[in-house]
């Protein structure tokens, strides 16, 4: 019995330190920032411009701009939840190269920008960077593009906002439904500070929608994008499965390469 009670104690207490370590550090794991020098300069294929906006709290967030001569439209980009815009500058040339202006942020703490991130702010820095897009493009001209972590964001302000456009990359029905995918011996719902509640937002998107999602994702499960795409009550929506696709990627794909162009221009 005794023995009993020891094996007890110590599958308690490693549950309790499990559940204290994802509490406690649950913004670095799910924010996996990196920092650069303000003095660092970016280099890419594609003209582009880099520059700040300060924030309602004082805090200034870096931003490159892709620009073209004649543009087809313009992007606003948000990133998945690792590294810097020296990584998504070089991942976004991509749609540089077909044309498209593109604007991609980094959000607090990543890269060149400042502060400190919870989910509110997060969602204030994003509608600032529309309300600047919006200075310079018609707002028809809008897409809204969110790759993961930023697919949550990208919808939000869809909902709020009337884009021409919203193209979600492997997206999740909500933060929850995933981390409980992760963890599903802990408590999710209680100890999650960052809920990103897509599912939500999502109800109030007026415009087009896509999604694109491997079936073989293991970051964030595919059935979470189907159930994001069930409840989108637009009538024009697309779900474009990638077969055998994974997290990161689905642009080696046939069913991503030979589609987006079309999407792009909904």
């Amino acid at each position: 019995m005794s023995r009993l009670k020891k094996s007890m104690f110590w599958i308690f207490l490693i549950y309790f330190m499990g559940l204290s370590f994802v509490y406690i550090f649950q913004k670095k794991i799910i924010f996996q920032s990196k920092k650069l020098a303000a003095e660092s300069t970016f280099q890419f294929n594609n003209p582009f411009e880099e520059f700040f906006l300060e924030t309602a709290d004082g805090e200034q967030l870096n931003a490159v701009h892709f620009k073209n001569e004649n543009p087809k439209g313009i992007i606003l980009y948000f990133h998945g939840n690792r590294g810097n815009l020296s990584r998504w500058g070089v991942i976004t040339s991509f749609f540089a190269r077909k044309e498209y202006d593109v604007i991609v942020m980094d959000y607090r703490g990543y890269g060149k920008s400042t502060g400190e991130i919870t989910e509110k702010k997060l969602y204030n820095d994003a509608q600032l960077f529309y309300e600047y897009v919006l200075t310079k493009y018609p707002e028809d001209k809008i897409i809204l593009y969110g790759r993961s972590l930023g697919t949550g964001i990208a919808i939000k302000i869809a909902s709020i906002n009337k884009p021409g456009n919203l193209i979600l990359e492997t997206p999740y029905n909500t933060m929850e439904e995933v981390t409980r995918h992760w963890l599903p011996i802990f408590p999710v719902k209680k100890l999650l500070k960052f809920k990103f509640p897509s599912k939500d937002f999502i109800k109030k998107v007026s415009c087009p929608v896509t999604i694109y999602h491997g079936t073989d994702d293991r970051v964030v499960p595919y059935a979470s994008g189907m159930k994001l795409y069930n409840g989108i009550p637009a009538t024009n929506k697309e779900m474009i499965s990638v077969e055998g696709g994974s997290h990161n990627n689905l642009i080696h794909f046939d069913e991503y390469t030979t589609t987006i162009d079309r999407i792009l221009k909904k």
